[in-house]
């Protein structure tokens, strides 16, 4: 059987940096007094919103593939990736907090990461479906 943990850790991490975003969010509500159901209201306040909202809109994809590559191509490679997607979201985050122009470095990388999984992954599916004959 193999073994998926690195990949199964990065999940977790993942979801544990998206949670504290959350938090990140309520706490930022109270700072700029922007009430719920608002998004909007206080520019610090949206940013941070933002960070939030950016992250769940790159959670499917990302997920979709540092699964679908670490189990049908390379797990530990994919781990690596998705570590390296989490540093790109924290760096994003950081970053867009002080101000909207200083998002772009931690965009990038973690842009570049979940597109390498998710080509990785369809490369992979492809040549195995065509030596399987599907």
């Amino acid at each position: 059987m193999t073994s998926h943990i690195g990949v199964a850790l990065v999940t977790i991490v993942a979801m544990i940096v998206y949670l504290a975003m959350g938090v990140q969010v309520a706490r930022a509500r109270t700072k700029f007094g922007v009430e719920a159901p608002a998004t909007t209201g206080h520019a610090d306040f949206e940013r941070v919103f933002r960070v939030q909202a950016n992250t769940l809109e790159w959670l499917p994809p990302f997920l979709a593939g540092l699964w679908l590559f670490g189990l049908f191509l390379n797990e530990p490679i994919a781990a690596a990736l998705g570590v390296v997607w989490i540093i790109g979201r924290i760096l994003y985050m950081t970053g867009y907090s002080r101000a909207a122009g200083a998002r772009s470095l931690g965009f990038m990388i973690q842009g570049l990461a979940t597109i390498a999984l998710l080509l990785g992954a369809l490369v992979r599916l492809i040549l195995l479906a065509f030596r399987l004959g599907v």
